[in-house]
């Protein structure tokens, strides 16, 4: 099979890694991939959002199937215009993808549907969010509703705070349109949990749950950003509480998607609080998480092209996961200064070093190959997995792998799977 993946993160190295190992495949392009990508398929220099350009590219290498990374491509139709030319494609309708694309559409679905959230309340002005703040006690959620690639969400610990976020986005315009509606959300409290599963439209599988981080520093201090790492399996999580999710939540959302003639292939990312109440939905994404992913598909053992057909079949029975036991973190070394402002270009050092740590994978997200060196070229530069038999060893591979790689400004943090000790 020649599979192409779409996508230019740390994710989709694990996608491409992962694709790499099944049998069936034969040749891996990637538009437009990154610097450890390009080791393992042929990189191709086209924009992941021109969706005609990807479907013609697709049908001149008679691409077999089509797996989508990023929400960006999805929520433009990628998967629409695939289906009309006859092409195979793994990720949901433009349609679908509004789950993530807009919180309130998703914040909709859960009311109607039932599916347990916390409440929300949507403004177009920064004078009426303003006013409504006063009705409520600190802390403060404040969400822009559309894509802001993770960083369009603020905790705000008191009214000075919460302005300040409704501010960027309402006037401001920090986050462009994705900033032009914003929800202002009851604060949950709980553990936070990645929950994904493969959906055909019908029926879901889920994956093993994860725990991922989302603030710059240690101890969850300092800015949201697109993640700081992850862990997998997640020891609070019981198998009982698994299945309250994958029936309170998964399933109803694909249900109450079809119910609206909405048919969901692909990956369905549920991040979940579980609070002193139960498990509450804090968002819906539409593609595998990042840097979730690096930290679960190190942990399945079976062929990841199988579900991935029955996805775009839409006939996942007879559809099964295999998984190790051995548990995986995975440790993001972002560019000083990120999720704010920060310089690239710096080159990489002891990356090859790094891979030779037993157990670990090197997965890159912000690189590129310059001049015939890795170079930083995002926020997010690579991410560190390690499997290990428990949390203790994984985490000693991890950062023992850390400590051999080296670029300017360098930023990561201590305390990745720590609580899971």
């Amino acid at each position: 099979m020649k599979i192409l993946v779409i996508g230019s993160g740390g994710r989709e190295h694990a996608l491409v890694w992962k694709i790499q190992q099944s049998p069936k495949v034969e040749k891996i392009y990637c538009i437009p991939g990154n610097g450890g990508i390009a080791q393992l398929a042929e990189c191709v220099a086209l924009d992941p959002t021109d969706v005609e350009a990807l479907a013609n590219f697709a049908q001149d290498k008679s691409i077999d199937l089509t797996v989508v990374g990023p929400e960006a491509p999805l929520v433009a139709g990628i998967a629409d215009v695939f289906a009309k030319k006859g092409l195979k494609v793994f990720g949901p309708s433009a349609r679908a993808a509004e789950l993530e694309g807009s919180k309130s559409f998703a914040k909709n679905i859960m009311n109607k549907y039932g599916i347990p959230t916390g409440e929300a309340n949507l403004f177009d002005n920064y004078g009426d969010a303003a006013a409504f703040l006063e009705r409520l006690k600190a802390p403060y959620v404040i969400k822009a509703d559309g894509l802001a690639a993770g960083k369009g969400v603020f905790i705000a610990k008191d009214k000075d705070e919460a302005k300040a976020a409704l501010k960027s986005c309402l006037v401001e315009e920090q986050f462009g349109m994705a900033g032009k509606l914003v929800l202002i959300e009851e604060y949950l409290e709980g553990p936070e949990l990645s929950v994904l599963a493969f959906s055909d439209g019908k029926d879901v599988i889920p994956m093993v749950p994860a725990q991922d981080y989302k603030r710059a520093y240690d101890n969850d201090e300092g800015l949201n950003t697109g993640g700081m790492g992850s862990y997998s399996p997640v020891s609070i999580v019981t198998s009982e509480l698994y299945g309250q999710i994958v029936e309170t939540v998964l399933k109803p959302t694909i249900e109450g998607l079809a119910s609206e003639g909405i048919e969901y292939r692909g990956v369905l990312y549920a991040g979940i609080m579980l609070t002193k109440d139960g498990p509450r939905v804090l968002e819906f994404n539409v593609r595998f998480g990042d840097p979730e992913t690096q930290a679960i598909l190190p942990r399945l053992t079976s062929d990841i092209i199988e579900p991935m057909l029955a996805v775009a079949n839409g006939d996942l029975s007879g559809v099964n996961l295999a998984w190790t036991d051995d548990v995986c973190i995975t440790v993001v070394l972002a560019s000083g200064g990120y999720p704010g402002d920060y310089s690239t270009g710096y080159p990489i050092k002891g990356l090859d070093e790094a891979g030779t740590v037993e157990g670990v994978t090197v997965f890159h997200a912000g690189t590129k190959v310059k001049d015939g060196r890795i170079v930083t070229a995002g926020g997010r530069v690579l991410n560190v997995s390690a499997l290990g038999k428990d949390f203790e060893e994984a985490r000693r591979k991890a950062y023992e792998a850390v400590g051999k790689i080296h670029f300017d400004n360098m930023h990561f943090r201590n305390d990745i799977a720590l609580r899971a000790l």
